[in-house]
């Protein structure tokens, strides 16, 4: 059963289409890539999906019902959970802290003056870090962390709210090669186990091949390919648009 419908989005800015009429369908538990040039629209489509833009003309359904009246604080509590090419965090929260105040945030509370002590969701905290492979840098400032630690981080925080899609821009951007794929592979292992769908945007073509299982290719705006990973990697004008570009 489907738990994402994109139909028909569009959205302008000026007279520039930068997303023109993208539909696609992405399963429960499915782990696709979104990829395409510089400009090809695959960070205004998030921007369309979670919530932080409005489209100009199409709909999205999450589940089989329409997003369109549900807020960005909404939908994340409806399940869908975003990570961004610059890692959002509190940089000088602990490491824990910050997830703590995810996991408060996610269940629609906020921490008060009374609760400086930092006892908020503790154990559940230290074991959402342990699932990321932070458990021993609770304690650290979040500002203190490498940052393919930071990008770990920041995916603890969208896993907060126990999303059942998870959209993420570039998770690897600035990452060496073991980096990337040691990350990936944690992504990949989280969203197996909790039959979590991800979409996510990547400019490494040995972390897309590698990783999805599905490949949507986008060019100035408009969806061109979308399927297998070995399909997509052989059709000939994503070669010339995508594959000689990597960042």
């Amino acid at each position: 059963m489907s738990l994402l419908q994109v139909q028909q989005l569009q959205r302008s800015f000026g007279g520039v289409r930068a997303v023109d009429g993208v539909s696609f369908i992405l399963a429960r538990g499915e782990i696709a890539a979104l990829i395409g040039p510089n400009g090809a629209g695959k960070s205004t489509l998030f921007n369309l999906i979670d919530g932080q833009m409005a489209p100009n003309q199409g709909r999205v359904l999450f589940d089989g019902e329409s997003l369109t009246a549900w807020s960005t604080a909404e939908r994340t509590r409806r399940g869908i959970g975003r990570t961004f090419q610059v890692a959002q965090t509190f940089a000088t929260l602990t490491v824990l802290q910050n997830v703590q105040l995810a996991l408060v945030a996610a269940e629609g509370g906020a921490l008060s003056i009374t609760d400086l002590l930092w006892d908020l969701r503790a154990e559940a905290g230290n074991a959402l870090l342990a699932h990321v492979g932070l458990q021993h840098h609770a304690a650290d400032a979040a500002a203190s962390l490498a940052y393919g630690d930071i990008k770990r981080l920041e995916l603890a925080l969208a896993l907060a709210a126990k999303p059942r899609l998870l959209l993420m821009d570039e998770p690897t951007a600035g990452m060496a090669a073991a980096e990337r794929f040691e990350l990936m592979r944690t992504i990949v292992a989280i969203a197996e186990a909790n039959n979590t769908a991800v979409l996510f945007t990547e400019h490494s073509v040995d972390v897309v091949f590698g990783f999805a299982r599905r490949v949507l290719v986008l060019s100035r705006g408009r969806l061109i390919a979308d399927g297998a990973p070995e399909v997509v990697r052989a059709d000939t004008e994503v070669q010339r648009l995508y594959l000689g570009e990597e960042a």
